[in-house]
C-alpha cells in the first residue's frame, strides 16, 4: 500500500522543513550576508540531472575571494530549487553535501535507472501491489530511489544539515497549482512534510504523465490553523489603487484551494515539469509577492541585501524532426508528445525572459528614485545612499548558448529519460561546468565578488 502523509492538528510555524526557514537560518550565517545565491534545476530525466551536477562540480571548483576569506561559490549557495531530473541533483545534494561527489555518479549518473524501473513493472511478483490501485508505477519508482540514493531518507533528516535550502516540486493534476514539499506548503493540507521521504519527493516531481503514475496525498486541509502569509493581504486589497499582482493573486487562489478538504480529500500529484519546467514558477512568484507587499519585503529582509544571484540550468532539448518535410502528419504518439512538449518548452523560454524583465525593472525602478530625490535637492551621492543598491543577476546556463552547430544538435537530441550512455553523462557534467565559466555575465559576477568591499569597511557616502 502507498504511504500516507501524516496529519496534523494545528500548525507550529516553528517545526519542520520550511524553505523560508531554512533560507533565513543559513544566510549570512555561512556565507555572504550581502548576496542571495540560488539555482535552479530544470527537468529533463538524466540529461538535466547530469546537467546540473555539472555545474554543482564547477561552482565547487571557482575560488573567489569574500570578505577577506577564500572561499568556493557552493559554499555562497542559498537556496536550489529543482523540477523532476533537476530535483534528483537537488534533493541529493541537500542530502549528501559535498559527499555527493564522490556518490552521485555510480548510484545514480551511470546507472541504467529506466531499464530497471521497467523490468521491476513487469516482474509478475510485483502485479498485484501495481493492480491495487493503491500502489502506482511511481511508488514502485519511490523504492528504488531509496535503494540506489535516498536510503529511506525523510524530510526531517534536511533540518539539521548545513546545505542550501531546498525546493522541489511536483504538479497538481486537477488545478495544474505547484506542489511544493515544503512545510510551508503542507500546512495547507494540514500535514507532515517532515515523515515524507526524499524518494517520494523525487518520484513526484519526476512523475511523466501516462509514463509514470501521478502520487497520491492526502488533504486534510482546513481544519489546522494554517497562517496565510503577509503578502496575501496586500495582492488581495480591494482597495488597492493598483492592479493586483497577478502571479501572486493566482497563488493565493491555488492556496485557498487546497485548504478545501472536503471537497479535495485526495492530490494526485504528477511531474513537475508540467506547470514550471526550470524551477523558476517559485521564484518569480515570489519576487511578485515582495514588489506587491510590504510586509513581505520586510519579512524577507530585502533591504539587507545587495545583489540576488539566479543561476539558471536549463537542460531543454529539442530533437531533430522531418515534419515540415513531408506531407504526411505525424502519428499519434509523436503529437502527444510533441503537444505536451512544445507549451512546456516555451512557457520556459518565457520564464527567463521574464525573469530577466524583473531585474531590468527593479533597476529602472531604482534610478527613479534616485532621480526623484535629486530633483528634491539631494547631491547624486546622498540620492544613491539614501536607496538600497540591489542588484539583481540572472544567468542562463543552456544547450542554446552552445556555439559550435554540431555540438549543440548532439545535446539538443539526448533523449529525456533515466538513462544515458557513460560518454553522455560525461560530456553533460564538462558542458555544464564550461557553459557556467564561460558565461560573460558568470564572469562579471566572478570579479565584483573578489573586489567587493566587506560591509564594516565600507565607507558612507558623503555629501
Amino acid at each position: 500500500m502507498a504511504p500516507v502523509n501524516p496529519r496534523i492538528d494545528h500548525v507550529d510555524l516553528d517545526h519542520g522543513y520550511r524553505v523560508g526557514k531554512m533560507l533565513k537560518r543559513s544566510h549570512g550565517v555561512k556565507n555572504d550576508p550581502d548576496t542571495l545565491f540560488m539555482l535552479t534545476f530544470s527537468g529533463g530525466g538524466t540529461r538535466a540531472a547530469a546537467f546540473s551536477y555539472g555545474v554543482l562540480e564547477e561552482l565547487r571548483r571557482t575560488n573567489v575571494k569574500i570578505n577577506g576569506k577564500d572561499v568556493n561559490l557552493l559554499s555562497e549557495v542559498d537556496a536550489i530549487a529543482g523540477v523532476s531530473g533537476g530535483s534528483f541533483t537537488a534533493l541529493a545534494y541537500a542530502l549528501y553535501g559535498d559527499k555527493l561527489f564522490t556518490e552521485y555518479e555510480p548510484r545514480f549518473l551511470k546507472r541504467d535507472v529506466q531499464g530497471t524501473l521497467t523490468r521491476r513493472a513487469l516482474n509478475p511478483l510485483n502485479w498485484f501491489a501495481l493492480g491495487s490501485g493503491l500502489y502506482g508505477r511511481s511508488e514502485l519508482a519511490a523504492d528504488y530511489y531509496d535503494e540506489i540514493l535516498f536510503n529511506g531518507a525523510t524530510f526531517n533528516d534536511l533540518i539539521d544539515k548545513n546545505t542550501p535550502a531546498t525546493a522541489v516540486t511536483g504538479t497538481d493534476l486537477s488545478t495544474g497549482a505547484r506542489f511544493q514539499f515544503s512545510q510551508d506548503h503542507f500546512d495547507l493540507l494540514c500535514s507532515d512534510l517532515g515523515q515524507v521521504r526524499l524518494a517520494r519527493a523525487a518520484a513526484t516531481s519526476s512523475a511523466v504523465p501516462a509514463v509514470l503514475s501521478p502520487v497520491t496525498y492526502h488533504n486534510y486541509g482546513g481544519h489546522c490553523g494554517a497562517v496565510m502569509p503577509p503578502w496575501v493581504r496586500d495582492v488581495t486589497r480591494v482597495d488597492s489603487p493598483s492592479r493586483p499582482a497577478g502571479r501572486a493573486l493566482l497563488r493565493y487562489r491555488d492556496m485557498q484551494s487546497f485548504q478545501d478538504s472536503e471537497n479535495r480529500p485526495y492530490l494526485h500529484v504528477v511531474d513537475g515539469g508540467v506547470s514550471d519546467n526550470l524551477g523558476l514558477r517559485g521564484l518569480l512568484e515570489a519576487l511578485e509577492e515582495v514588489e506587491a507587499s510590504p510586509a513581505f519585503q520586510e519579512q524577507v529582509g530585502l533591504k539587507n541585501l545587495r545583489r540576488i544571484v539566479v543561476v539558471v540550468v536549463n537542460s531543454r532539448s529539442s530533437p531533430d524532426t522531418d515534419w515540415d518535410r513531408r506531407p504526411n502528419a505525424p502519428g499519434i504518439v509523436s503529437q502527444l508528445f510533441q503537444s505536451s512538449s512544445v507549451p512546456i518548452d516555451h512557457f520556459s523560454s518565457e520564464s527567463v525572459e521574464l525573469l530577466k524583465d524583473i531585474a531590468q525593472r527593479w533597476a529602472d525602478k531604482r534610478q527613479l528614485e534616485v532621480a526623484e530625490r535629486r530633483l528634491a535637492g539631494m547631491s547624486k551621492a546622498q540620492a544613491e545612499a539614501s536607496i538600497p543598491n540591489l542588484r539583481f543577476d540572472a544567468i542562463d546556463v543552456s544547450f542554446e548558448s552552445i556555439a559550435d552547430p554540431e555540438e549543440r544538435r548532439y545535446f539538443m537530441n539526448l533523449p529525456t529519460s533515466f538513462v544515458l550512455s557513460e560518454e553522455a553523462v560525461d560530456r553533460l557534467r564538462d558542458l555544464g561546468g564550461r557553459l557556467l565559466r564561460e558565461s560573460p555575465a558568470f564572469k562579471e559576477l566572478e570579479k565584483d565578488l573578489s573586489e567587493s568591499t566587506p560591509p564594516s569597511a565600507r565607507k558612507p557616502a558623503q555629501p
